[in-house]
């Protein structure tokens, strides 16, 4: 199943972001909310992760749920809070995450360089899951 198109604004760059800047590249999107305890004990794997990354080999992108946030602020004073080094967007509503079939935060979707749902995983999937199936996708 090919994943949904998209264009979101992204927090940092202060830019919009489509799937389709990243064609021929996988993807590895993570939807997550402020107030989310396993959001919040997934960041520190995802920043690490994110800094030992060859940015050219796979896109990497989180999407704040503004949707299911307590506030529309809640989400970027998050990432201000803690200096998320990676890409943010904001997805307004809940448009994207419902588009993926979303039921729980944090969900990590890898898409294949065609931009097909390779796997999706749910919110107690652990990190070394995730590297996992990312390394499959890498290499095929």
């Amino acid at each position: 199943m090919f994943a949904p198109q998209f264009t979101l604004f992204e927090l940092q760059s202060r830019q919009n972001v489509s799937l389709s800047d990243f064609r021929g590249m996988p993807v590895m999107l993570t939807f997550w909310v402020s107030w989310c305890p396993d959001c919040q004990r997934d960041m520190p794997n995802k920043v690490q992760f994110y800094q030992s990354l060859d940015k050219n080999t796979l896109a990497f992108l989180t999407v704040n749920v503004t949707g299911r946030e307590h506030s529309p602020e809640s989400g970027p004073q998050f990432v201000y809070d803690h200096q998320l080094p990676f890409p943010v967007l904001i997805d307004q509503g809940r448009e994207l995450y419902d588009a993926f079939g979303c039921t729980g935060v944090p969900t990590t979707i890898i898409l294949d360089k065609n931009h097909e749902i390779a796997y999706q995983f749910g919110d107690k999937a652990s990190f070394y899951d995730i590297l996992q199936a990312l390394s499959s996708v890498l290499n095929q």
